[in-house]
């Protein structure tokens, strides 16, 4: 029986060796080959209220060899497509910057990295896939810690099985954790945390097992790969989550990009977990607990004027916060529960606000 990832693989092989085989009908014909994919451009990105996160809309371009203007993303493009079939192929991964450096060994001309990491996005537009799943990663810095154990799907760790609780320092969430398969937990929840220094705090207070949890440090505004796994655990698992951060404006945004995406990725939608709930650090937190604070910035004040146009962030908890801190023109942290107790976040604060979650 295959694996859902070896399936995964398959399919995207399969994706990538059609798009080069209408380059080769495209030549038969005697016509410039072309390929056309949504455009990306800020008109073309629109609010889906059903789906509750940006998407791309029916916009389209296309790049053709026929057109001088297009021949170097063009080129750039389909050598990319190569390299992806390439690592996947050979079950092998790259990064963001490995590939920049890859690309000069075949003389493709890439002035800069971002200007390699659109040409990467391109490609995710076209076959509506994350590069994820074509073995392209960002440096991790995220870490996942729980009983949860997976099995290895990555060449020579195939069928290796390992249980998360067994470092104390959690597992980076790389390219082996995020291909791996799902064989047992104990857990109930999955709680995602903002805060390295507060994540390494949950382990020492045993919060996986108090509360039965996975636990995830999101390392700050939470990674592609991070967004993939959250939602990994919340639809094979069938495990709710549960997002903490800092009591601001940009916490706020934080738990709302794991939960309707963000703006940059509206060409993809396997990357939101959209019933998971952020539990706080709110602004009425911050009055209720009588948690130290300290003044926001200017550009902290526009941010929330900018949040709160915002079509995700109408209604609900959400605009209700946004208001709170408008009015307090405060912030907080979470390791501002220190200050009654090292563990008053995770004896107190957080079994409230789990409760009140759930009674929602």
């Amino acid at each position: 029986m295959k694996s859902s990832q070896t399936s995964k693989k398959e399919e995207l092989k399969a994706t990538l060796k059609e798009i080069g085989k209408k380059v080769y009908s495209d030549l038969d014909q005697k016509k410039f080959p072309e390929v056309a994919f949504p455009s990306r451009s800020v008109r073309n990105i629109v609010y889906d209220n059903k789906l509750k996160q940006y998407i791309l809309g029916q916009n389209t371009v296309t790049r053709s060899a026929g057109n001088i203007k297009h021949i170097r993303p063009f080129t750039q493009l389909f050598w990319l497509a190569y390299f992806a079939n390439k690592l996947v192929s050979e079950s092998k991964t790259s990064t963001l910057r490995d590939v920049f450096y890859s690309s000069q060994a075949f003389d493709v001309d890439f002035v800069d990295q971002p200007e390699s990491d659109e040409i990467i996005t391109d490609l995710e537009a076209v076959i509506s896939r994350p590069r994820e799943d074509f073995n392209i990663y960002p440096e991790e810095r995220s870490a996942i810690f729980g009983d949860v154990t997976i099995e290895y799907t990555v060449p020579g760790y195939e069928g290796k099985t390992l249980n998360l609780s067994s470092h104390p320092d959690g597992y980076l969430i790389g390219p082996s954790l995020s291909t791996a398969e799902f064989r047992d937990t104990s857990a109930e929840m999955i709680i995602a945390i903002e805060k390295g220094g507060l994540f390494t705090r949950f382990v020492e207070e045993k919060v996986h097992s108090r509360y039965k949890s996975i636990i995830i440090d999101t390392a700050g505004q939470a990674p592609r790969s991070t967004r993939y796994m959250l939602r990994r655990l919340n639809r094979e698992l069938k495990l709710p989550v549960y997002i903490l951060t800092d009591g601001d404006v940009y916490g706020e945004h934080i738990a709302m990009v794991i939960i309707s995406g963000s703006v940059g990725a509206a060409h993809l939608r396997e990357l939101t977990v959209s019933d998971a709930k952020w539990i706080g650090v709110w602004g009425s937190d911050i009055i209720k607990y009588k948690l130290p604070t300290i003044p926001m910035t200017e550009i902290d004040i526009k941010r929330i004027y900018e949040l709160k146009k915002d079509p995700r962030y109408k209604g609900g908890i959400w605009q209700k916060e946004l208001d709170v801190f408008l009015k307090l023109k405060r912030k907080s942290e979470l390791e501002a529960f220190s200050k009654f107790g090292l563990t008053t976040i995770t004896d107190k604060y957080l079994p409230e606000k789990l409760q009140e979650a759930k009674s929602l």
